[in-house]
């Protein structure tokens, strides 16, 4: 809410905008869940485990940020909370139930998510089994209900007030990295302009999920309803493995094919971004700035010959190398620079 979270390695910054205009960056590590495990870290087997960590990682730094905008305190008098109450709000203050809580918060997601976009579809296309045989027909019928009913969720959404700012600050961080990504200093100005299309989007893998799903389903086909659904729940897994092992492909292919694949994708973000403000773009740029050394990635691939200055990230500190010894980094600092 009101912010950006970016991510690099094991690193990841959370920009937010307060109500009183400041922009306060939160930097943390968030290991990967397959980091150092060669099994889970496999080809179409990671992609489950990774959109898992974004998945939890997403939840934890939008619960951060709604803290800032706490609007629960009126000058009315409030109701005595009972003990039960009590009770509940002292476990949820510890991290032990934050992150209880957190857990029940990504089931239930992911549970309402496969129950809206793949099992609905599914049974609502066995109704037709009464008025035809077509099993090419059926399958066919519940892949458009899939895309239809994802399309409806998405323009649903996209009407909130608040949704609507999330996608202008999906805008600024799609536009930022396309300005790094594109050899331009990172500045207001140069983000501003630059493209709010992303070939690594999340929008992206949404929709390829859908679509890998439907192509799957198109050749794993069985007459029982209840053995249909199991493999679609089963099926879940490798679905996820192969989107990803495509967005990845994607990011880094410039081949024709990679690209008419990926239009699809990157023009239904038009839906999920929105052009942002120049303050939407500050926020970004904190985020970014306080994981990401982009003076020396321009100065390795584009040839630029902008001035660094040498950090290390230890043990939860940003340190700055001074004679050959590393030192804290200066109090006086930007506040995006520090963790």
């Amino acid at each position: 809410m009101e912010g950006i979270m970016m991510k690099n390695g094991d690193r990841y910054a959370v920009g937010v905008r307060r109500p009183d205009k400041e922009i306060i960056v939160k930097t943390s590590e968030s290991p990967s869940f397959i980091k150092g495990k060669k099994i889970l870290s496999a080809p179409f087997i990671r992609g489950v485990f990774s959109f898992i960590d974004s998945l939890v990682l997403g939840m934890k730094t939008l619960t951060y940020s709604a803290g800032f905008f706490d609007t629960e305190e009126e000058e009315t008098p409030q109701k005595e909370p009972g003990k039960l109450e009590k009770k509940l709000d002292d476990f949820l203050g510890t991290k032990k139930g934050m992150d209880i809580l957190l857990g029940i918060t990504v089931v239930f997601s992911l549970a309402f998510s496969v129950a809206l976009f793949m099992l609905l579809p599914y049974w609502a296309s066995t109704l037709l089994r009464k008025v035809t045989d077509s099993t090419t027909l059926i399958v066919t019928v519940e892949g458009l209900l899939k895309i239809t009913i994802f399309m409806c969720y998405m323009v649903a959404i996209s009407r909130m007030k608040d949704i609507q700012r999330v996608y202008m600050y999906h805008g600024a961080e799609h536009k930022c990295i396309n300005c790094i990504e594109h050899g331009l200093e990172l500045n207001v100005e140069n983000v501003m302009k630059s493209s709010r299309e992303h070939k690594r989007c999340g929008t992206s893998f949404l929709l390829i999920v859908m679509i890998v799903s439907i192509v799957l389903h198109m050749f794993i086909r069985v007459d029982s309803k209840a053995l249909g659904l199991l493999i679609r729940i089963l099926l879940l897994p490798v679905v996820s493995g192969i989107s990803y092992e495509f967005i990845r492909l994607a990011g880094s292919s410039e081949n024709k094919c990679v690209a008419m694949l990926s239009r699809p994708g990157m023009m239904l973000q038009h839906m999920t971004t929105r052009e942002p403000d120049p303050e939407m773009v500050e926020v970004a740029i904190a985020a970014v700035e306080a994981v990401f050394d982009w003076k020396s990635f321009l100065n390795k691939n584009f040839g630029t010959s902008y001035e660094t200055e040498a950090r290390e990230y230890v043990c939860g500190e940003w340190l700055v190398k001074e004679g050959g010894r590393l030192e804290p980094v200066p109090e006086g600092e930007a506040a995006e620079s520090r963790p």
